[in-house]
């Protein structure tokens, strides 16, 4: 029986390319070290799943996959949720008497060796600073980050397209605000609003600038704005490596609004930045989203169908994502039905809830005849995993109970001098450090509106009974709302992208 399971696991994880060590496959508690555990390094833009209850070797998981995919020149962009990944930029430490038995239980040799790393930080957090402006994030994902009603989210697409169609630059969420107060105080900006898109309620304006107060509560604030992050600083090799790109999330744990809309208006981003690639010798970028309920927690319909349909694509970019999550009803069936790698780590059955998401997970597998699957999924050990994953072909290999191999890396974290040696290296830092204060709808409506006022202080006041002027039968046409809109659209054509996002040329 085990010959058999040996040359069962050999057929199915051969590759001619090139491919990315997991470990070796274990049967009847023996660790088989003929039979090697891969993924083809072609295959990884399949997207894939990383699912285990807390504890059970995820994050290290993770950790192997992101420094194998630097060996092979393959950048990767890292969720750093706990504050645990930093240490992949260091080599490990070969004298760890856990890592000895690891390794010779495989059999291979180990060879410490640290990754070049990129820190980013979406809030206060040392590092690269990543930023986007409120136009380029859209309505949609705006609405999201905001929780607002059906009500309210199509009224922050009228105010998208007002914005559009007046030329007013939605940078920061000081831009937003002003764009509101002017639409709704101001005389000028009400008629122009009502008479063209429709008389919005002041009560649901209100409620919308709370809320955007609200967010700037959260830190938002050092989010939106300028410059924005390129995606092709992502995409960036060193020394024949790839870049591991970490972004530093620990100080916005509580903030999960801000964390999910980010990332799906970088998935958004990166779609429509890169060129169609198809299915290469190995992907241009992988992405990796711990923590990846967050994203799909309360999100309306629409926006999963929108998250499912990028999913698809975003594969012919030559992307590859990854999710990490402790249980895989975290993640739709529709989006789980679209991954090709699949690593299972342990989960607990200890309530019905548990064991219901245990029958789930195993349906979620190649049926085995050499493991009874949900009974061994929560007897798996700290760094063992049920894989599959797909061939060269594009067909799924054998289920295997997998024991993983060690990170090349540090298993710990870097202390502070390591990464203030880190971040005073890089070369991204300087570039996206300051901050770019160009006119934008405050300064434009703010000028407006003092004009407005001045004009109003000096028009001398109008005698009492004095007939108005009629319009002429131009002036009529031109100042018809009608007329205005048509004039506005056809001069100023912006084109949007998925989720509503601005597309940059």
């Amino acid at each position: 029986m085990k010959e058999k399971f040996i040359q069962e696991i050999q057929s199915n994880y051969q590759y001619k390319g090139d491919k990315i060590i997991l470990g070796k496959a274990k049967l009847d508690g023996e660790v088989l070290t003929d039979a090697e555990i891969s993924v083809a390094l072609k295959t990884m833009n399949r997207h894939g799943l990383i699912a285990g209850a807390t504890g059970t070797g995820k994050t290290k998981t993770l950790q192997i996959l992101a420094e194998q995919l630097s060996l092979k020149g393959v950048p990767s962009l890292l969720m750093d949720i706990k504050g645990d990944l930093s240490g992949i930029a260091a080599s490990g430490n070969g004298d760890d008497k856990g890592i000895q038995e690891r390794q010779k239980l495989i059999g291979e040799t180990y060879t410490p060796s640290g990754s070049p790393v990129e820190l980013l930080s979406l809030s206060g957090e040392n590092g690269v600073r990543l930023r986007a402006t409120v136009s380029e994030f859209g309505p949609i994902l705006f609405s999201k980050i905001l929780e607002l009603n059906d009500t309210q989210s199509s009224i922050i697409s009228i105010i998208f397209k007002y914005c559009d169609d007046k030329n007013l630059p939605l940078v920061d969420l000081e831009d937003m605000r002003k764009v509101l107060q002017y639409v709704s105080e101001n005389a000028e900006g009400k008629q122009e609003l009502n008479s063209t898109y429709g008389a919005i309620a002041p009560a649901s304006l209100g409620t919308i600038l709370r809320k955007i107060v609200a967010l700037e509560q959260q830190g938002a604030t050092q989010f939106f704005g300028e410059p924005s992050f390129e995606v092709s600083d992502l995409m960036r090799t060193k020394d024949g490596k790839g870049v591991v790109n970490v972004i530093r999330l620990t100080d916005i744990q509580n903030k999960p609004s801000l964390f999910s809309t980010f990332m799906l208006s970088l998935l958004a981003e990166v779609y429509e930045t890169l060129p169609e690639a198809g299915d290469g010798d190995k992907p241009k970028l992988v992405i990796f989203i711990d923590e990846a309920h967050l994203i799909f927690k309360e999100a309306s319909k629409s926006l999963l169908d929108q998250i499912e349909t990028m999913v698809k694509l975003i594969r012919s970019k030559g992307v590859g994502l990854y999710f990490c999550t402790q249980v895989p009803g975290d993640v739709p069936d529709a989006v789980l039905s679209q991954l090709g790698l699949k690593i299972q780590h342990a989960l607990r059955g200890f309530t019905a809830k548990d064991r219901k998401q245990i029958e789930k997970a195993v349906e979620n597998y190649p049926i085995s005849t050499y493991y009874k699957a949900d009974e061994v999924i929560t007897q798996l050990g700290i760094g063992e995993a049920f894989v599959t994953a797909l061939n060269e072909k594009g067909i799924p290999t054998a289920l295997a109970h997998t024991y993983m191999r060690s990170p090349n890396s540090r298993m710990d974290v870097l202390s502070d001098s390591e990464i203030n040696s880190l971040i005073n290296q890089s070369e991204l830092v300087s570039k996206y450090k300051n901050d770019i204060d160009k006119e934008s709808a405050y300064e434009i409506l703010s000028k407006k509106m003092e004009r407005a006022q001045e004009s109003v202080s000096s028009q001398p006041k109008r005698v009492a009974g004095r007939p108005k002027k009629e319009k002429s039968t131009l002036e009529t046409i031109l100042t018809d709302s009608t007329t205005k809109s048509f004039l506005r659209t056809a001069g100023n054509l912006l084109i949007r992208g998925i989720f509503g996002k601005l597309m940059k040329k």
